[in-house]
């Protein structure tokens, strides 16, 4: 869940672009392999020579993205020196509230670039640069690029100190490098210090159907299965699983490093059926324009309900990563014939784990032998192209009363249990309003199937929604609907559980708006919170972008954001700043009219301020003034003598 704290500075983002000038002095790379870059080649950037511990691996699993290098660990302090990991010159500083908060670039010799993000500050003449460059523009977030002869730098020189800025969850120092567009991992270049005796661990795994004909234990769906280990190398499932037609096999894992508490990412994972490579990922480089596709390779419904990273063993529909060596996609298939699967995982250190289970043929029946039916009256469940009808059973012949359009189609069960009834309906060939049987029946809004690849708009009395090419991984069969709750007007625009690969443009039109104030804007309802969304008003209608889809309403702002002082003196002016809604938009603070630059922590909500000339004491009139995305400010003032 996002906080509603995150600061959006986009106004005040300078971007100084000075000359990169020629680059004729260094020698550019000819390959992309990072295997031979050599130990030694490359300095660890923290206490380099002694042992060092991790806290995320490069390409692990993250929310939204490819975790793009690795986190090292420092023992929870700020301050801990980072060292140049060889030879170039600073080509970038890049000061954000967000992100990778204080970052800094350096361009290596053979055309690489490191990147050092989390910094809590800058060293030296190029820390003095950069501030001056943030009072010239009187802006704490800046984004600068400098000549190679600007800021040289040796391997080993201290450019900077760890800190906590940005997006990090802890004091660490984020280290990447890159190749062009792509990031590598670190750990390929011959560094010593982190050690890994540990083997990565298996947690479950999880089988899904993949068409109307594939069986799970004789049912349909998605099911998770919790491995057993036999030994720190084996994980087992003790009973063979009942399957049937062509399956997705997924894996949840995690790797461990010695003495360290951390649960990082798994980059080699392998899966064998019969003896047979049916599949196998390797992530070695990210290409960073496509690292939102980790939304393809993870179960994303699972990732929204349970906050559980599975990663798939096949190529779904969308996933247009090529880390992959795969036959038939990876899909397994099982027709008469039982499966034994072997899952191997790797780590960089070479430390090899396996799972194993076996897949018993079993053939296609409508009774669901094994499975012991939970109590349901009627309910629902959406998988792939097919809407999931459970149902208390009335009689033996029972079927379900389809409506669609004013139409009545009669559909029998696909399989049964002990008093329980299932159906698939086939949201290709039906987008029902409403399905009944004597259980009882449930309303539907589905209003339209929107293709993956192409632009499409949707249309509607209600909502507008604009789709740009390649916005969908898979085929969408969108569902919208407009309620009251509560006196609070509701727009249901799909399905939280529906991943998005690019922005959609949506429009409302409220049924209820009479005159909008500046501080009445669109939020996203995110369980019993709300995510400030915003939004552009024209002629009673609202328009906005998300990567999410979900329920919209409306809420207003009214309230200022408050302001508690820390400590003002001839020294140091320091507060804590919170809004209750829409979020910090911007702040400003002056000192007898002039700018006085104040560095923020969204996390903490603290204002800094860092003196232009440290020299010079703070004195005369102060004033402080913070802003929310609703546009209601608080302006605090008080005289230092």
């Amino acid at each position: 869940m996002r906080s509603c704290w995150n600061l959006t500075l986009s106004r005040l983002c300078i971007l100084v672009a000075l000359p990169l000038g020629a680059l004729a002095q260094f020698n550019e790379s000819d390959g992309h392999s990072t295997r031979g870059a050599g130990s030694g080649s490359y300095l660890f950037p923290i206490n380099p020579g002694k042992p060092n511990y991790l806290a995320g691996t490069m390409g692990e699993l993250r929310n939204t993205h490819f975790h793009g290098g690795i986190d090292i660990r420092t023992n929870n302090r700020i301050g801990v020196p980072v060292l140049t990991t060889q030879d170039g010159y600073v080509s970038r500083a890049h000061i954000s509230s967000s992100g990778y908060g204080t970052a800094l670039y350096v361009t290596h010799p053979e055309g690489k670039m490191s990147v050092y993000g989390h910094l809590e500050k800058v060293r030296g003449k190029l820390g003095d640069y950069v501030k001056r460059e943030q009072y010239k523009h009187k802006s704490f977030e800046i984004d600068l690029n400098f000549k190679p002869t600007q800021f040289p730098v040796n391997k080993g020189d201290t450019i900077a100190l760890s800190g906590n800025t940005g997006s990090s969850s802890g004091p660490h120092l984020h280290f990447e490098i890159r190749e062009g567009n792509f990031v590598l991992n670190p750990l390929k270049f011959g560094f010593t210090e982190i050690k890994d005796n540990i083997p990565p661990s298996a947690k479950k795994i999880a089988i899904r159907t993949l068409d109307r004909n594939s069986r799970i234990n004789d049912r349909f769906g998605r099911f998770e299965f919790s491995l057993i280990k036999k030994s720190a190398e084996e994980y087992v499932l003790p009973v063979p699983i009942l399957a049937h037609g062509r399956l997705g096999i997924e894996l949840l894992a995690d790797d461990r490093m010695d003495d360290s508490p951390a649960r990082c990412g798994i980059n080699y994972i392998e899966m064998l059926v019969d003896s047979q490579r049916v599949f196998s990922q390797v992530i070695e480089r990210v290409d960073l324009d496509e690292t939102r596709g980790v939304l393809a390779l993870m179960d994303f419904k699972t990732l929204e309900i349970k906050g559980k990273r599975f990663n798939k063993l096949y190529i779904d529909d969308g996933n247009r990563m090529d880390f992959y060596k795969t036959q038939n996609e990876g899909i397994v298939e099982v027709n008469g014939k039982d499966k034994s699967v072997h899952v191997s995982l790797k780590d960089e250190s070479g430390n090899t784990s396996h799972a194993r289970f076996r897949l018993k043929s079993s053939p296609l029946s409508d009774e669901m032998i094994l499975a012991t039916p939970k109590p349901v009256t009627i309910e629902s469940d959406l998988q792939e192209n097919f809407l999931i009808i459970t149902c208390k059973a009335c009689s033996a012949s029972d079927k379900l009363s389809l409506y669609q359009g004013g139409q009545k189609t009669e559909v029998p069960f696909d399989y049964r249990g002990a008093n329980q009834r299932v159906y698939l309906i086939d949201l290709q060939k039906y987008q029902p309003d409403s399905v009944s049987t004597c259980a009882g029946s449930l309303l539907f809004y589905f209003k339209d199937v929107v293709p993956s690849e192409t632009e499409y708009t949707y249309y509607s009395e209600w909502a507008d929604v604009r789709f740009p090419e390649n916005s969908l991984y898979d085929t969408l069969f969108l569902n919208v609907n407009h309620r009251m709750e509560g006196g609070e007007e509701v727009f249901v625009i799909g399905k939280r559980t529906v991943p998005l690969h690019k922005n959609v443009r949506v429009t409302l039109k409220p049924k209820n708006l009479q005159h909008p104030t500046k501080n009445y804007s669109v939020y996203r309802k995110e369980g019993r919170g709300y995510s400030y969304v915003g939004g552009e008003w024209n002629s009673g209608k609202v328009r906005f972008y998300t990567r999410e889809l979900g329920e919209f309403t409306f809420a207003t702002d009214s309230m200022a954001p408050t302001i508690s002082r820390i400590r003002l003196d001839n020294q140091s002016a320091r507060f804590k700043v919170r809004d209750n809604l829409s979020g910090i938009a911007y702040y400003e603070a002056n000192i007898s009219g002039q700018w006085l630059l104040m560095a923020y922590d969204f996390k903490s909500g603290i204002l800094q301020s860092e003196r232009l000339d440290p020299s010079q004491p703070l004195k005369g009139d102060f004033e402080l003034k913070v802003v929310d995305r609703a546009g209601n400010e608080r302006i605090f003032k008080q005289k230092i003598q």
